[in-house]
């Protein structure tokens, strides 16, 4: 079975970033929360940096809807790849080779 490239990349983008933005936001709210998150993110992503904006936040959700769409598509890739090995089963094992 094969992951759809396109749809495993498009799931991990909004997922990721939909974490990213819900969380820069809830941020903006409430400056305790999440700030474990904002600080390892911020240290991850160049433009990224936990200074408490909207537009920081919206940096943030871009950077992370690119990554997770990069890190989906490689998920879809070698799972792909890996599925498609051929398997031995119990019973082509237990047939003899008559040639």
């Amino acid at each position: 079975m094969r992951l759809s490239l396109k749809a495993m990349a498009i799931a991990a983008a909004l997922l990721w970033g939909g974490a990213m933005l819900c969380v820069g936001l809830i941020n903006l709210v409430d400056p305790n929360y999440g700030i474990n998150f904002i600080q390892l993110t911020s240290s991850v992503y160049l433009w990224f940096h936990a200074s408490r904006t909207m537009g920081n936040v919206l940096l943030g959700t871009v950077d992370g809807l690119i990554d997770g769409s990069i890190a989906g598509l490689i998920f879809a890739l070698q799972y792909s790849a890996v599925t498609n090995i051929p398997r031995h089963t119990e019973q082509a094992r237990a047939t003899p080779n008559h040639g």
